[in-house]
């Protein structure tokens, strides 16, 4: 991995949250390996989740290998990025490359940061996972750390509008204790999905709430949608992509 970009990434990273006010509390930093391999399995509830994450490794002293949207690429500071901070590009029709990039980087010893949701939860519960971070974990015979980051959906998430000034929106992240795979996939992944599970609730506790905001999960008095409600959303959003790019081809 490029050391000296990725190093200017963080502090980058750093002089947004200060500029943002952005509070960050990390918890359970201890229980990121202090070396060798580990599929780092996060939640996914904002467009910026990736950075407090980030935070929390470097200061473990350690580097996170990102997987991103191959769509990404696209962006030409965005394709510099990736490939100098050594981040894995998924083609999500066929992602069977970056696949073997992954398990390649936790052989050789890096942290490989996994969003098991794939996509952002509306509702900001845990949505269903797929098999990617337990597949991995099997394979490359490294543990899965989950890693829960709460509050950065009210800087910038779906269908709502980004709060980037100097909002001082408290963030937390948390890394809960890293366990290996059980007895295959489909059981690592249920371990894994009640670790992460347990832990966001957890940081939800202890994180100031506000009755009825659009932020909280419906289960903890607020107004964002249920799972069920989400779910639609994203079909409406899948059906309304799939119609723009049939139009985009015609054209």
């Amino acid at each position: 991995m490029a050391e000296p970009i990725y190093r200017a990434c963080e502090e980058l990273a750093k002089l947004l949250v200060l500029a943002t006010g952005t509070q960050i509390t990390y918890v359970g930093e201890a229980n990121i390996p202090e070396r060798g391999g580990a599929v780092i399995a996060i939640n996914h509830t904002s467009y910026v989740d990736f950075l407090p994450a980030g935070l929390i490794m470097r200061r473990r002293h350690r580097r996170l290998r990102y997987m991103l949207k191959a769509e990404m690429q696209r962006v030409k500071i965005v394709n510099f990025l990736i490939k100098k901070n050594g981040a894995i590009p998924v083609d999500r029709s066929s992602g069977a490359d970056a696949y073997v990039h992954a398990v390649q980087a936790l052989r050789d010893g890096e942290l490989v940061a996994v969003y098991p949701e794939a996509t952002i939860s509306r509702s900001f519960e845990l949505k269903d996972f797929k098999t990617g971070a337990a597949r991995m974990a099997i394979e490359a015979d490294v543990p899965i750390v989950p890693l829960i980051v709460w509050g950065a959906q009210r800087i910038w998430t779906k269908d709502h509008p980004r709060q980037l000034g100097r909002k001082k929106i408290p963030v937390t992240v948390a890394a809960g204790p890293p366990f290996r795979a059980a007895d295959g996939i489909a059981a690592t992944n249920q371990v894994l999905r009640d670790a992460m599970n347990a832990l966001l609730h957890r940081v939800q506790e202890s994180y100031p709430t506000e009755a009825g905001a659009w932020w909280v999960p419906r289960r903890l008095g607020g107004s964002a949608p249920t799972l069920e409600e989400a779910a639609q959303l994203d079909a409406a959003e899948l059906v309304s992509r799939s119609q723009h790019h049939s139009r985009s081809g015609e054209g």
